[in-house]
């Protein structure tokens, strides 16, 4: 399943990655974090704020995000195009706003490691992204690639500390 999820087509004048990230806690904690589409600066560092535009954070919802000063963006409009809570899958869309990172395609998907005392859970991120005029298909990737990973992270720092308690 995780493999059909991510699996994406990408152009000539779009780059690509996956990133993985092993968190030290139970599948339905992370999920409980991640899926709240409504409150992305739960985890995410680089969101001053978010304010819901459509929706009640399901399929379909958009929402505007306020990013933090010194980012090379102010707001990005973000639309939930998939929530799976069966299957533990996100996708997600930037369709507007004013950054570097347009027609952004996200899926996000969470894996449970068996027999892990307390519970392990693999969370993969891979995206689509237009490299933007006079940029390379590196430069913009490392940039996604730094953002994103900067967000599993401060992912696996709050559901591991919430974990502990």
């Amino acid at each position: 399943m995780a493999n059909q999820c991510h699996a994406r087509n990408v152009s000539s004048n779009q780059c690509g990655s996956r990133l993985v990230q092993t968190i030290d806690a139970p599948l339905s904690l992370v999920w409980s974090i991640l899926r709240r589409f409504d409150n992305p600066q739960a985890y995410k560092q680089f969101i001053k704020s978010c304010t819901m535009r459509a929706g009640n954070g399901s399929k379909g919802s958009v929402r505007e995000v306020m990013v933090v000063s010194g980012l090379p963006a102010a707001t990005s409009t973000e639309r939930l195009d998939e929530l799976d809570d069966d299957s533990h899958v996100m996708m997600v869309s930037f369709i507007g706003g004013d950054h570097r990172l347009v027609n952004y395609r996200s899926t996000t998907t969470l894996h449970e490691i068996e027999g892990i005392s307390g519970g392990k859970t693999v969370v993969e991120e891979s995206y689509v992204v237009d490299v933007p005029a006079g940029n390379s298909k590196e430069d913009t990737c490392s940039f996604a690639d730094t953002i994103i990973g900067c967000n599993l992270r401060s992912l696996a720092r709050v559901t591991e500390q919430m974990a502990k308690v």
